[in-house]
């Protein structure tokens, strides 16, 4: 039983919304869900989330898609390195949270209550402010 997280932070670090998916599900299938309803300047991501209808959606956002692009692109598109480097905050904010061996490990054999834990966690991250930016998928 293998899953993924994928969550959305704002600016200043709070987790906004996550969704869990089964582990072969891939990482772009999450995205539209997340973004739905916010508005941002920015959305930051890895190469995972690089796909033509989501940087559509990000537009309709009337923000910019800061998505490097695959390598199997015919045309790469190109994406703002200087903004990108604040992606790794997402990846810092994952790692905070792996310091619970519950998150790492994922021993609850139910969705819902490893879904009520990481809401517990988040939202202890979000009071104090530690991840920032973007959109990030974690296995």
């Amino acid at each position: 039983m293998t899953t993924k997280i994928h969550m959305l932070a704002d600016t200043f670090g709070r987790p906004l919304r996550f969704r869990v998916t089964p582990g072969q599900a891939s990482d772009i299938a999450a995205a539209p869900g997340l973004l739905e309803g916010q508005s941002a300047g920015a959305v930051l991501a890895d190469k995972a989330y690089d796909g033509n209808a989501l940087r559509a959606q990000i537009a309709a956002m009337d923000a910019q898609a800061v998505i490097p692009a695959k390598r199997n692109r015919k045309i790469p598109i190109p994406h703002d390195a200087a903004i990108y480097r604040h992606r790794n905050q997402i990846e810092r904010c994952f790692g905070r949270l792996k310091h619970f061996r519950r998150f790492a490990t994922r021993y609850d054999r139910r969705t819902a209550h490893f879904r009520g834990f990481v809401h517990l966690r988040c939202n202890d991250l979000a009071k104090v402010g530690e991840c920032r930016f973007g959109l990030g998928g974690e296995r």
